[in-house]
């Protein structure tokens, strides 16, 4: 598969994902001068900026974005930090092929600042969920999932580096699992090659 990554962030995970030697063809963020560009270029890859300031209908941004991974020959991404919701159109051309990372043990916790919410929430358990993405948000089957505990007298940066640290060991496994054909979509849900694979439950 050729993949895109649409990054929004540092790109800590394009980082992780990046080292684990998924064969990714293009790097596209919502947002300019970004850490994430600098790894895309660091690493030879073309990164390509695409703003909702130059797109500000939410059409006309998709079909910018729908036209860059069809002129890249895509054939599947991994949102990892990208600050915009996928309108149904992309999500329906590529499903099954899109995949996202979230901070929190969904359904717990679904939008913007998770770990926040979950910190001042005082839960002794959160974690970090890989799906598929649907049309709504942060609702498309789970292909993954990773407990992380909160820990006694833990900072809530204490909990974000913990988390972090989980995510960039599972969306690289998953989206390699996804890549070689042993995580796949289908209209039922989710099915593995291997019958419960324990990367599912966040054992490396």
């Amino acid at each position: 598969m050729r993949w895109a990554v649409l990054v929004g962030g540092t790109g800590s995970n394009l980082r992780a994902i990046l080292a684990s030697g998924l064969p990714v063809h293009l790097v596209i963020s919502n947002r300019m001068g970004v850490g994430a560009l600098d790894i895309a270029r660091e690493y030879g890859l073309e990164a390509v900026v695409i703003t909702a300031k130059a797109f500000p209908d939410r059409a006309r941004y998709d079909q910018e974005l729908a036209r860059t991974l069809g002129a890249h020959r895509i054939d599947a991404v991994a949102m990892a930090g990208f600050l915009r919701w996928l309108q149904p159109q992309t999500i329906q051309a590529y499903r099954g092929r899109i995949l996202n990372l979230h901070p929190s043990l969904l359904p717990a916790y679904p939008g913007l600042h998770a770990i926040e919410r979950a910190f001042s929430d005082g839960v002794l358990w959160t974690g970090v969920s890989v799906h598929f993405v649907d049309e709504g948000h942060d609702t498309g089957p789970l292909v993954a999932q990773a407990p992380v505990p909160r820990l006694p007298g833990d900072s809530l940066a204490d909990l974000e580096a913990r988390i972090h640290a989980t995510e960039h060991r599972l969306y690289p496994r998953v989206l390699h699992a996804v890549d070689e054909g042993s995580a796949w979509l289908q209209d039922d849900g989710v099915h593995y090659k291997e019958e419960q694979p324990p990367w599912i439950h966040g054992h490396f």
